[in-house]
């Protein structure tokens, strides 16, 4: 008996079978909200992709937000291969290239619309993922939240950054960190599943987030305030497992990446329909909605340059965003 052919023929039995339960395995999503198709637009997103998906032959399951962990977790099992699909925080990319922080430089953009033009026009995702990938972990998408981020507090109406000087904001990451400095506040960096906890005992006073936030969430009972500053259009991401996205067949990528589109376009026709009803739902839930005067707004938008020049992104990253957001107007 040859034991060298009998043993290279059992791992290559092995390597076939590890390959055939790769392409058969179930496509687990991670939710980062609760299944609302009305209410959530990342919602919409997985859930379109996901249909696609079973529709053309690939198994995939959602799994509820928190069942395989928070951000930190979610992204570790990404990168590692052990989750296909995750809806993320931007800050999930970002720790592994700075670049994405791009969609948060306020008053870039005028629109989802804009951004998306500039995204396809500066080729955004192909420049992040060729420094992401090598780390285990594909953008698919940017995914829209809703309407462009505001400031919603617990104590005051905002009108003018000055307004802002006592309160401290709940923060994502050092991005928004440096955002409230440049308007003259603080912010502290508080997990999303610590933010009622922190706003009832005043370690944070409020935060910036598209107006279904508070609704969905049910932090009503505290937030009384909601100034429409339209600072960055909403968004979070959909990433992927560069392992699992790299062993699909051709036909399954492709598969994956119609579902892509089919997921995009649907956010995008779920934010349309259902952004102009935002503000009335907040006002019937007790919330007190303020507008900007054109000189207030201008005073935002000239604070909010400085982070440009003394925020996470390096001169050239901005650059980049900054031309591909000046290409999409033309």
């Amino acid at each position: 008996m040859n034991w060298t052919a009998t043993i290279k023929a059992a791992a290559l039995a092995t390597a076939l079978s590890a390959v055939s339960l790769a392409a058969t395995a179930e496509v687990k999503i991670a939710l980062d909200t609760a299944p609302d198709l009305e209410g959530s637009g990342t919602y919409v997103w997985a859930n379109t992709f996901g249909n696609y998906l079973n529709e053309h032959g690939m198994e995939a399951k959602e799994y509820p937000r928190g069942a395989l962990g928070e951000e930190a977790e979610k992204l570790d099992q990404t990168s590692q291969g052990l989750l296909e699909v995750n809806m993320a925080d931007v800050k999930s990319a970002g720790k592994l290239d700075t670049l994405i922080y791009g969609v948060y430089l306020p008053y870039l953009f005028e629109d989802i619309g804009h951004l998306d033009m500039a995204v396809d026009k500066g080729r955004i995702l192909e420049k992040v993922n060729a420094a992401t990938t090598p780390e285990g972990v594909r953008v698919l998408d940017i995914v829209a939240l809703g309407s462009g981020a505001g400031i919603f507090n617990t104590k005051k109406p905002i009108t003018h950054p000055d307004d802002m000087a006592d309160l401290r904001m709940r923060a994502l990451d050092e991005t928004q960190i440096k955002l409230f400095e440049s308007w003259g506040t603080k912010g502290t960096i508080v997990s999303w599943s610590e933010v009622p906890n922190a706003l009832q005992t005043g370690v944070a006073d409020g935060y910036m987030n598209p107006a279904f936030v508070p609704l969905m969430f049910g932090h009503t009972d505290f937030i009384k305030h909601y100034t429409n500053a339209n600072m960055v259009p909403s968004t979070r991401l959909a990433i992927a497992s560069e392992d699992w996205y790299q062993g699909l067949s051709d036909a399954d990528r492709k598969i994956v990446d119609d579902a892509v589109k089919a997921a995009h376009d649907a956010n995008r026709a779920w934010l349309k329909r259902t952004e102009p009803a935002m503000e009335g739902k907040l006002k019937e839930a007790g919330i007190e909605v303020t507008h900007l005067t054109p000189e207030a707004r201008a005073e935002f938008v000239d604070r909010s340059r400085k982070v440009y020049t003394d925020g996470v992104l390096a001169p050239e990253q901005v650059e980049i965003w900054v031309e591909a957001a000046d290409g999409a107007k033309m």
